[in-house]
């Protein structure tokens, strides 16, 4: 059975674990028809283009 050779210290335990609860903030970019924030790659909510395509819902 494994045994650990010392004591590890509570602070040392703490600086191990503390990067595995980082989050990353997502990346926003500005909507080039409206100016709007929004998500990279992804059709803008606010105006409904992506890519010089206007994108519709049916109502």
């Amino acid at each position: 059975m494994a045994v650990p050779k010392s004591k590890i210290s509570k602070q040392r335990r703490n600086k191990r674990r503390s990067s595995v609860w980082k989050l990353v903030a997502p990346a926003v970019s500005k909507c080039p028809n409206c100016g709007a924030p929004c998500l990279p790659h992804r059709m803008c909510r606010n105006c409904m283009q992506y890519n010089g395509h206007e994108f519709k819902t049916e109502e």
